[in-house]
């Protein structure tokens, strides 16, 4: 008998949990604005080069825009051996410097990935982070500039320019690759192909904090997990 090489089982593996993979979906209540304003002077007494316009905040509905801060995953014994990751990918996700501001200043990554953040603008940025998940100073660099950041702890990223206060980016750094972002008109999320286990779904808002619920997946059922963020008194905290 011919002997299957790791690849192979991992792959045989990978077909036997797809296909009894079920979705967990669910909807994010938000009934109050929870950001904070961010007031910031036009002009960095700390800029230098040339002037360069502060980007403005879309015009969006306030809880639509709440809806959008909000980050969804898993945690629990997934098969980590058999995910993807980023190593895998085609491209490095990027957190840009452009008009004074991080673009996108919120990112969702698996934990393995790699983060790039070039500088767009004609001024210099110092990018760094103190946070227990990861911290890091990219010191000071120029437009046309890049440095690139690995991701290896699960964590909540705060990311900040030592030169321009006004620029605050978040990395969501998920455990494993089940992670979704809720839809901002609607609230609702879906996170596909999960295998049968017991997993706590973590929702987590910037503001408001984190929010759990441990829920079952079983062959052929999918799982349902709504979460009320600020939580109300009656919510209930576990669901199956």
């Amino acid at each position: 008998m011919q002997c299957k090489g790791p690849a192979v089982l991992l792959a045989v593996a990978a077909l036997a949990l797809s296909a009894s993979a079920e979705n967990i979906t669910g909807t994010i209540l938000i009934k109050k604005k929870l950001t904070k304003r961010s007031v910031t002077p036009s002009v960095s007494v700390y800029q230098r080069g040339a002037t360069v316009q502060l980007g403005q905040d879309s015009q969006t509905d306030p809880l639509s825009f709440e809806r959008s801060r909000v980050v969804i995953w898993l945690e629990g014994s997934t098969p980590a051996a058999i995910l993807p990751t980023s190593a895998t990918s085609t491209t490095t996700p990027q957190v840009a410097q452009l008009d004074r501001r991080f673009s996108p200043d919120l990112l969702v990554v698996p934990a393995g990935s790699t983060v790039s953040f070039p500088n767009m603008d004609p001024i210099f940025h110092n990018i760094f982070s103190l946070s227990r998940a990861k911290s890091f100073d990219l010191g000071a660099y120029d437009q046309g500039q890049t440095r690139r950041v690995s991701f290896s702890r699960p964590g909540v990223v705060d990311v900040y320019c030592h030169l321009h206060p006004n620029m605050e980016a978040t990395i969501v750094v998920t455990p494993n690759r089940w992670y979704a972002r809720p839809d901002a008109a609607s609230g609702q999320y879906r996170i596909p192909n999960v295998p049968p286990g017991v997993y706590t779904v973590v929702a987590w808002h910037k503001y408001a904090g984190f929010f759990r619920k441990t829920i079952t997946i079983e062959p052929g059922r999918d799982a349902v997990a709504d979460f009320f963020i600020p939580l109300q008194a009656d919510d209930n905290q576990e669901t199956r």
